[in-house]
């Protein structure tokens, strides 16, 4: 565990120190791309950008185990197991909506910027918390629900005592996901306008400058990356 938690707090740094050199490496992206006249992206700070990207995608990951995780609890309780599949289809449509998509149709309400790019992270980080919760929750043993009611606890007792223990390595695998996905997702809210990691991948694509959508790219796919490692290590604890 402290090996692997040395490796993740090295890789974090290499990644920091990474950002700070990208404005500074424009020999390194002109010999990548000697078509490009500028090729270091330095219209904002990297270290602003990794703020925004993270308080956005952070923050959709929250929202989403705030709403998905109520759910699961609810659908698996014994008077609301009849709406379980009509809450896992009304999550597996909004997932089905193109980030994009879901941008587009909430700019005429939400304008640009942040909020719409939340909404959409939020939208598509729903379901894998909300399947999490409900896998984990019925995946506890019979046998240890039957010695909890032996005790005399209330249904509440075993819930917070018996149930969310023994399904927090499932619900931790399902926040994992919903967080990875709103990592890697919310590079596409730069369309909206919204300041990530993703602004200069459309800086980019807008004025045909390859070197600004590689790092762009780059720097979303390795904090995502990190990210999960990250959440790895926390749902596997001995390992």
């Amino acid at each position: 565990m402290r090996r692997r938690l040395a490796w993740l707090g090295a890789e974090a740094m290499a990644f920091l120190a990474a950002l700070w050199a990208a404005p500074r490496a424009g020999s390194l992206w002109g010999w990548l791309f000697p078509e490009v006249s500028r090729p270091a992206y330095t219209q904002d700070s990297w270290f602003a950008l990794l703020a925004s990207h993270l308080a956005l995608s952070v923050g959709a990951a929250g929202i989403a185990v705030l709403i998905g995780l109520p759910a699961g609890l609810a659908a698996t309780r014994p008077g609301g197991r009849r709406l379980m599949p009509v809450v896992d289809a009304a999550f597996s449509l909004a997932q089905a909506v193109p980030p994009v998509a879901a941008i587009a149709l909430s700019l005429p309400l939400l304008g640009f910027g942040a909020a719409p790019t939340l909404l959409a992270l939020v939208l598509y980080a729903v379901l894998p918390v909300l399947r999490a919760t409900v896998a984990g929750l019925e995946s506890v043993p019979g046998d240890a629900l039957d010695a909890a009611r032996g005790l005399g606890l209330s249904p509440w007792q075993r819930l917070r005592r018996v149930e969310l223990p023994l399904a927090w390595p499932v619900l931790l695998s399902g926040w994992r996901v919903a967080l990875t996905v709103s990592v890697a997702t919310t590079a596409v809210g730069a369309v909206a306008g919204a300041r990530c990691l993703g602004t200069p991948i459309i800086i980019g694509l807008s004025n045909a400058n390859p070197a600004y959508v590689l790092q762009g790219a780059l720097f979303t796919a390795w904090l995502a990356l990190l990210l999960d490692r990250g959440m790895g290590l926390l749902s596997r604890p001995e390992r």
